[in-house]
């Protein structure tokens, strides 16, 4: 069968061919970055290319391929080729690794793998067996027989800049390697190809935008109707929708039947599942897996349902309901409208272009003349969007900073908590603590009953002409809509959740903070006052007060509960900058040359605390900067805290021995090195027991030969000042003990 292909897919196929030819007439391996959009067809021009770079060759070149994938994408690929190269009669041949004969890659035979596959230390693929069966052998001998070795990374921004990768290549040694994606990661490319946006979109092979709750600014809320929720709304407008484009198909005299996608948020303990919300919601429109109209992809077997031919035009299948996975390698042209709800613990999202590009194809490869057919949209209950590349949580789970060559040991004395037994839940005991934490720090004093919580800021007709570029977003405006009493007792849910830390956030502990604050405001068992006080704990100018009063209640629980069964040692090896650091997709890459971890990963902003790091504060980012500038400093590092990895100076606090972990240790030129940790306003004032266990520790180092030096350093009028005293005191009318820090 003979496909015509588009004009910007022949020029990429002859591109490819003569790049690659170039590349294998050149000495070394060599790195090919193909980029191509989401929707441009890159496995059917990769399938022509390989046919046509094995067809007439007259060099006497032979070759044997390897194509590597994520998640199940391997399997579509391998299917899609085979089917490709059967039609068209090319003798090619798609290949599992149980499929090979003599345990090697046969002459123009594609080896498909799953990256999951290889990237298992004991999985059979890649360990020593007495068959001799295993990658490495199976490449051996497919070398020995004088092929070259091809490898395609698909999709490549998921794997290729791992180290794993990079050690993978390494050891199949490839003439050429080929990484093939959307959005590549890799700068060592010898070669790149790229399909340029505009060519798909000129070809119609795509959509040319996408649309974000279009005519949500012009909404009018009807205060009558207040309890629908901004989640009913989206589902509902979302629904007319594809109802309108529906009839807009027929009207065109095609038999296309839209699909509506909606991606669950992930599930959270403590908090309601989401799945169960919406499938009731969409009974309510009609729209169930009884009567076909609703299909379920989720990871679990029990959970793929009405999945059968989903993707072909007409199937009578209007929603599906799906979680990230989906996100790649699943094709379904007809998918036009994405649906997209607020989690509790973000008011943002950062957008995949890999979920985008699920509403990106046009189904029939053309446009229309009715225009609002040739758009994606997209609706959600969030207040604000970014674009960004894609990165899988599942193979890519940490970006990695590498201590600097030229560091020379510190050898520092740490500390750290050794637990005995810990409790990690609330017990009854809080509430009376919560209660006296409260009188403490004056809550009922400083709290405004009156404050009311933010409403639900959703977007309005914003645009995005182009996913890969956040530039393209044109915002044009937002809508307010009210929380309904479902709404507010899951952010309030969500706000009890977010403040338990370090205790396991299960219901019952989620349960004692909530009736804890119910109780201490006289309402305990008065269920028709818990939204007023729900609406002012949410609100903006209460949270600090209630945040700081939780974390007081936990520190007394955790001493009352403590006693006995937590007791500070010193570590067993000196201190050192710990010589790797792994980070997750919560942290983003930051230019600071003189950290001694390079490259330095900050925590994103609102990413949350369940980690050995936390957000840098706006006064930890003043102080990088200050260190950044300084001529005396030779590098610098942010610690970490709450494990032995990280350093700690032991201090007493309510009369019970605690590590604390400063907030960073700077290496100056002359062989100084200063402790220090960022303090303003309520924490400084708090800050006595660490600041006198800190200046303890730096005295008893210093007369064993250290030269330490350090304390609590605030920033006062644009200077830097520390305390280094014994004595600890904090009057911000009277600094004459803080020291001013001169590192210029």
């Amino acid at each position: 069968m003979w496909i015509e292909f588009k004009n910007y897919q022949e020029n990429t196929v002859v591109k490819l061919k003569r790049e690659i030819n170039e590349l294998l007439d050149s000495e070394g391996s060599k790195v090919c970055i193909f980029k191509a959009p989401t929707g441009s067809g890159k496995t059917l021009m990769m399938a022509e290319f390989l046919k046509r770079l094995i067809d007439s060759r007259i060099d006497g070149k032979k070759f044997s391929f390897i194509w590597i994938a994520v998640n199940k994408l391997h399997d579509q690929s391998r299917n899609n080729l085979k089917k490709y190269y059967d039609r068209n009669g090319v003798g090619i041949k798609c290949s599992y690794f149980e499929d090979l004969d003599d345990r090697k890659i046969g002459e123009n035979e594609i080896l498909f793998l799953n990256w999951a596959s290889i990237n298992k230390k004991d999985n059979l693929y890649v360990r020593a067996n007495e068959r001799d069966n295993n990658l490495s052998s199976v490449i051996a001998r497919t070398k020995d027989e004088g092929r070259i070795i091809f490898l395609v990374i698909d999709e490549s921004h998921h794997t290729a800049s791992s180290e794993k990768s990079k050690e993978l290549i390494q050891d199949i040694g490839p003439k050429i390697t080929i990484e093939v994606s959307a959005t590549p990661q890799l700068n060592n490319a010898n070669r790149i190809v790229e399909v340029e946006l505009k060519d798909v979109k000129d070809e119609e092979m795509i959509k040319k935008e996408i649309i974000i709750n279009p005519g949500f600014e012009h909404y009018i809320i009807d205060k009558k109707k207040s309890d629908k929720s901004a989640d009913e709304l989206v589902l509902e407008s979302a629904l007319k929708k594809r109802i309108e484009l529906h009839k807009k198909f027929e009207a065109e005299g095609s038999g296309v039947n839209p699909l509506l996608l909606i991606q669950l948020p992930d599930a959270m303990k403590g908090v309601a599942d989401k799945k169960d919300e919406i499938i009731a919601l969409l009974k309510k429109f009609g729209y169930t897996t009884e009567n076909g109209r609703l299909a379920i992809y989720l990871s679990d077997k029990d959970n793929k349902i009405n999945l059968t031919n989903i993707e072909k035009d007409e199937n009578e299948v209007d929603v599906m309901i799906f979680k990230q996975a989906i996100a790649l390698g699943w094709d379904c042209p007809r998918a036009s409208i994405l649906v997209l709800f607020r989690q509790w613990r973000e008011e943002n999202i950062t957008f995949s272009i890999q979920t985008l590009g699920r509403i990106m194809r046009m189904p029939e490869q053309k446009h229309y003349s009715d225009q609002d057919l040739n758009v994606g949209y997209v609706f959600t209950s969030l207040q604000d969007i970014n674009v960004a590349e894609d990165l899988s949580r599942d193979y890519i789970t940490t970006y990695t900073g590498y201590r600097i060559k030229d560091y020379k040991n510190l050898d520092l004395l740490s500390y750290h908590s050794k637990r005995f037994r810990e409790e990690t839940r609330l017990s009854s005991d809080f509430t009376p603590l919560f209660i006296e934490a409260g009188k403490k720090l004056k809550l009922k004093e400083k709290f405004n009953m009156k404050a009311q919580v933010e409403p639900n800021k959703i977007i309005a007709g914003w645009k995005i002409g182009n996913p890969e570029y956040w530039e393209t977003v044109e915002k044009r405006g937002w809508m307010n809509f009210p929380k309904n009493e479902v709404e507010l007792q899951n952010a309030f849910d969500m706000f009890a959740r977010n403040n338990l830390m370090p205790f396991a956030p299960e219901q019952r502990s989620i349960g004692r903070i909530k009736s804890s604050i119910y109780l201490f405001f006289g309402a305990s068992r008065n269920e028709d006052d818990w939204p007023k006080i729900q609406a002012a704990v949410l609100a903006e100018e209460n949270r600090q007060i209630m945040t700081d009063t939780i974390n007081l209640a936990k520190e007394m629980y955790q001493e009352e509960i403590g006693k006995g069964k937590n007791e500070l040692v010193q570590n067993e090896e000196p201190w050192n900058v710990p010589k790797v650091i792994n980070y997750t997709l919560s942290f983003t890459k930051k230019d600071y040359k003189k950290s001694v971890i390079q490259p330095y990963y900050a925590r994103k902003s609102g990413a949350g605390t369940i980690n050995l790091f936390e957000e840098d504060s706006d006064l930890e980012v003043d102080f990088i900067e200050y260190l950044e500038k300084s001529k005396e400093v030779e590098w610098w590092f942010k610690n970490g805290k709450s494990d032995a990895t990280y350093f700690a100076v032991p201090h007493v606090e309510h009369g019970v021995e605690k590590p604390f972990y400063v907030d960073f240790v700077v290496k100056q030129k002359d062989g100084h090195i200063g402790l220090f940790d960022t303090k303003g306003g309520f924490t400084a004032e708090t800050a006595k027991s660490r600041a006198e266990g800190l200046a303890n520790y730096i005295a008893e180092q210093n007369k064993k030969g250290k030269k330490l030096y350090g304390g609590i350093v605030l920033k006062e009028k644009n200077s830097w000042r520390y305390h280094d005293g014994l004595k600890y005191e904090y009057n911000p009318n009277n600094l004459k003990d803080w020291k001013f820090l001169d590192l210029n």
